[in-house]
């Protein structure tokens, strides 16, 4: 017999009272030692040549919801395992049991396994959301085994666990969320998966540092990765592929919050862009590229006057870190002083941003708003480096299209798209400092 500890997933051949790996205390649970079988009685390897292997063309089924469908790469893959993560109540199991009714819609059959909930409480979230018909079969059921006999019996097309943190395989030792436990069910169910051919989603918790919870093993085992992220404050949610060994990880789908579920949002700039774009100080639109998908949002910025001896910072949406950097090249190279002023920066609609390019609408919005002076409809990007240079971005002809097509006539970057625009803004918000590379 060998002891295996439950949170770090360490292995031991004697019982301790802590894991001598990460010292947690009272982890160690016992677990039956593998059986290795001989090489003369193992079952011969099959071998083929790279260029007969995956010939065949792979058969995708369309959700039915264009923002998710984006995301996977065109539908599910025939025995694909899928693994989404998300702080809780963002919207997981609201967002697959509208998955689930889509492909019902289609004359397809959804198996929905919940480990969490009732049957009861599954039902009353799928009247609010309207989702009725027989294609929606739901069971609630913590073990393992009886979801993947009940999988081979009702033979759906697609297969929903809720959650892989919250079942359990009977045999092996620890509660269930264990690391041991996870490994176990999800390779059991990855397995059917790829035997049956019925694509599997598992939903997983997360932890408190955003990561989805469990073995790392359990992010290799599955073939999609996706996370679903947005302010719990509000309703923009943002689905994101991690990884995908069907196709590429760089779509982001877009859907709002509401009370009868989430809604696809197919054009964003009506969401995260106001009406209002140029008509008060502190105001920049802003082209962000999330993945490849160009998103115009807008950048606000206050500046206001305070007495207190540590001016406050807020920022939201960006980077703090960014955020603090421009303000200091703005006090070094630009000559504008926020001492004794405090400082908000916020993006429209609760998006976070990790493009690089928002350092420029962010030093704009700043000048703006500190000199009460309007700078009219511009969408602008680029990077603000440390000495005072502006540097150009990836995607700039994406962004300035962009910008383009929903009516912002004035677009500042770096390199191409006007110069002498981006030269004339910076001169009039005292910026002309400011080296703008070429």
């Amino acid at each position: 017999m060998k002891y295996r500890c439950e949170v770090c997933g360490h292995e031991s051949l004697k019982w301790m009272g802590f894991c001598s790996q990460c010292r947690a205390d009272g982890a160690l649970v016992e677990v039956p030692t593998e059986r290795r079988t001989s090489a003369k009685g193992s079952h011969r390897a099959r071998v083929v040549t790279v260029g007969s292997a995956g010939s065949g063309d792979v058969v995708r089924r369309a959700v039915g919801i264009g923002e998710i469908d984006r995301v996977l790469g065109g539908g599910l893959v025939p025995g694909a395992a899928i693994l989404i993560g998300g702080e809780p109540g963002v919207g997981k199991s609201t967002l697959l049991l509208q998955v689930a009714a889509a492909l019902a819609a289609q004359q397809g059959k959804v198996l929905i396994a919940s480990a969490e909930e009732s049957l009861d409480q599954i039902g009353l979230r799928a009247r609010r959301l309207g989702v009725t018909g027989d294609g929606v079969l739901l069971t609630a059921e913590r073990d393992v085994d009886a979801i993947v006999a009940a999988t081979a019996d009702a033979k759906p097309d697609l297969l929903i666990v809720d959650s892989v943190q919250s079942i359990e395989a009977r045999e092996v030792g620890g509660a269930a969320g264990g690391v041991a436990q996870v490994r176990e069910c999800a390779a059991r169910l990855v397995h059917a998966a790829k035997e049956s051919g019925v694509p599997v989603v598992l939903i997983g918790h997360v932890t408190k540092d955003g990561g989805i919870a469990g073995p790392k093993l359990l992010e290799h085992t599955v073939d999609v990765v996706l996370y679903l992220e947005g302010d719990l404050d509000r309703g923009l949610r943002v689905l994101r592929s991690l990884k995908n060994r069907f196709g590429a990880t760089h779509q982001i789908g877009l859907f709002e919050m509401g009370e009868a579920g989430m809604r696809e949002v197919t054009d964003p700039a009506g969401l995260l862009a106001t009406d209002h774009l140029g008509e008060v100080a502190g105001s920049v639109v802003f082209p962000a590229i999330d993945g490849r998908r160009p998103l115009l949002v807008e950048v606000q910025a206050l500046v206001a006057a305070t007495s207190n001896p540590q001016p406050r910072r807020s920022v939201k949406g960006l980077e703090a870190a960014r955020v603090h950097q421009v303000l200091a090249v703005l006090e070094r190279h630009a000559g504008l002083s926020f001492d004794n002023q405090d400082v908000y920066v916020s993006v429209v609609g609760g998006l976070r941003l990790r493009d690089p390019g928002a350092d420029l609408p962010v030093a704009i919005a700043l000048a703006s708003s500190l000199l009460d002076r309007s700078v009219g409809a511009v969408a602008a990007w680029g990077e603000v480096g440390l000495t005072g240079e502006i540097r150009p971005v990836a995607h700039g002809e994406h962004r300035h299209a962009e910008a383009k097509r929903l009516g912002v006539a004035t677009a500042v970057g770096p390199r191409d798209n006007g110069h002498d625009r981006i030269d004339r803004v910076l001169r009039e918000l005292g910026l002309g400092k400011l080296r703008v590379e070429s």
